[in-house]
């Protein structure tokens, strides 16, 4: 199940929790009851002389920093969530996006030169100390020595080995709730800790994250709702990234939201299409949009950083995701419930009917109210206990869908509080079902695939089988009858084509 030094992790894992009163901290005893309440007690016996200071958001940031860099990228999604957890907590976690201890510039400086190949000096006028650190890298203040300032991002050293440990330990941990919590299956830990590993191990190479820029880049310039800094190639190597400095403050810093003509509710509306228009239209979306990635200027302008995480969508899914969300902007919970049981979301057995019934107690109580009027902890709350009657399961594929839909409907909160994510998605979704359900779309679709059928036809016509005396006889009275038919529908797909277009 394990090897030992994976166990060993985990009991210390645990046991730096304990150690600082995060596993059931004691300000929260008042909602422990029975033998939570009791082991909340016992477990206080062995806490560390620091758990009797801060606060629980603060000992628990203090526990995950020691824990590595997943353990960190959890307390940054957690910290994404005031409405949630409560404001202060969050903000207690806020130091896990950019406010980690740095390591020398000296260092960096030295990384930069063995991943790039050259000297500092052949690159950059200016190479300043470091301005942001996180779990991965820090970033610096450079200059070319064409003036452009410029964000250099360097890993941190021996990072690859830190973060070659944490999959091990997460995989234990997902395998043993899989075996000992059968309530959890349905969560399936082991895909979801598959899917972690995975995100995690492609942001150690900086060479992905500068070819995901550029990609994200070229998508937001279709929508405008986003931009992200251009990459400078001459500075990228599998451990250093340079981009052209990113315009505004950083979200995590506090003067972000006082900027003079600052419009936040139009910030907040530009947040969530960014990301809708990413992922519906283009099928790729930057899976990391905590405040600490994400730039602001007046007046309502969006930059964004650190691509180490992409989410990709396939078509189904897109086409999954959009439906939904235009059901649950037309209030049409028959549409929502039967999308989801097409999608193979929701086991046949049950009845579709009954699972609207469900969604309809859901958004009917949050439909168009503002963010701060709509308590997000009992919505979560009554999801889980809907999935869980409905013996809906975490569709793996989708894990940073979710995770990022949830991290952005939080950062939209904080943006503004009187928020309306229907309001904000209603132009992205809407343009994407007239588009995609026009019946010019549905006829090129049908088009291409008669071409993809003709195609395969093609190739099993060069490579064919070897067939039997019956098959030959099959396929002599047969193919003169499909040829013209798929020759009829290609080229009826295409007159109609021209007509719609």
């Amino acid at each position: 199940m394990g090897g030992p030094a994976a166990f060993g992790r985990l009991i210390g894992a645990g046991w730096s929790l304990i150690r600082n009163d995060a596993l059931l901290p004691r300000e929260l005893e008042p909602l422990y009851g029975g033998s939570v309440l009791t082991l909340s007690r016992v477990l206080r016996i062995f806490a560390g002389r620091g758990a009797r200071q801060g606060r629980p958001g603060q000992r628990l940031a203090h526990a995950l920093e020691n824990l590595g860099p997943v353990a960190i990228k959890l307390g940054q999604l957690l910290s994404t969530r005031a409405d949630i957890f409560g404001r202060e907590f969050a903000e207690d976690l806020a130091r896990l996006k950019d406010r980690l201890p740095p390591f020398p510039t000296s260092v960096a400086r030295a990384e930069v030169e063995l991943a790039l190949g050259r000297s500092v000096e052949s690159l950059f006028a200016a190479f300043g100390d470091p301005v942001a650190a996180a779990s991965l890298a820090q970033a610096h203040d450079a200059t070319l020595l064409d003036g452009r300032r410029v964000a250099v991002k360097v890993l941190r050293p021996a990072i690859a080995r830190r973060v070659a440990e944490d999959p091990e330990v997460l995989a234990l941990a997902a395998r043993l709730v899989d075996r000992w919590v059968p309530a959890a299956r349905r969560l399936e830990p082991r895909g979801f800790a598959g899917a972690v590993i995975r995100a995690t191990e492609l942001e150690l190479d900086l060479r992905l994250e500068a070819a995901g820029a550029d990609e994200l880049g070229e998508v937001m310039a279709k929508d405008g709702y986003m931009t992200t800094p251009k990459v400078v190639w001459e500075g990228v190597g599998k451990r250093v990234l340079t981009l052209e400095w990113a315009e505004g403050h950083p979200l995590s810093d506090a003067a972000a939201l006082t900027q003079d003509g600052l419009d936040r509710p139009g910030l907040a509306d530009n947040l969530i299409r960014a990301f809708l228009a990413q992922a519906l239209d283009h099928g790729v979306f930057h899976a990391d949009l905590h405040e600490g990635n994400l730039f602001v200027a007046a007046p309502a302008k969006i930059t964004a950083v650190d691509f180490g995480i992409i989410g990709r969508l396939g078509a189904p899914e897109r086409r999954y995701l959009a439906q939904i969300l235009w059901g649950f902007l037309n209030r049409d919970y028959d549409h929502v419930a039967q999308v989801h049981f097409d999608a193979g979301y929701v086991p046949p057995h049950h009845s579709v009917a009954a699972f609207a019934q469900a969604l309809r107690a859901v958004g009917e109580p949050i439909f168009g109210r503002a963010a701060a009027d709509v308590p997000m902890s009992r919505v979560l709350t009554q999801l889980f206990e809907i999935t869980a009657l409905f013996d809906m399961r975490l569709r793996p594929e989708l894990v940073l869908l979710q995770k990022t839909m949830m991290t952005v409907e939080g950062v939209a909160r904080r943006i503004d509080p009187d928020h309306d994510i229907w309001a904000a998605a209603d132009p992205v979704v809407r343009r994407w079902m007239t588009r995609e359900l026009s019946p010019a779309t549905r006829v090129r679709r049908l088009a291409a695939e008669v071409e993809t059928a003709l195609r395969n036809l093609a190739r099993l016509a060069e490579n064919p089988p070897a067939p039997t005396a019956v098959a030959v006889v099959e396929q002599r009275r047969s193919s003169p009858f499909l040829w013209f038919a798929l020759g009829a529908v290609t080229a009826g797909a295409a007159f109609l084509a021209g007509l719609l277009l």
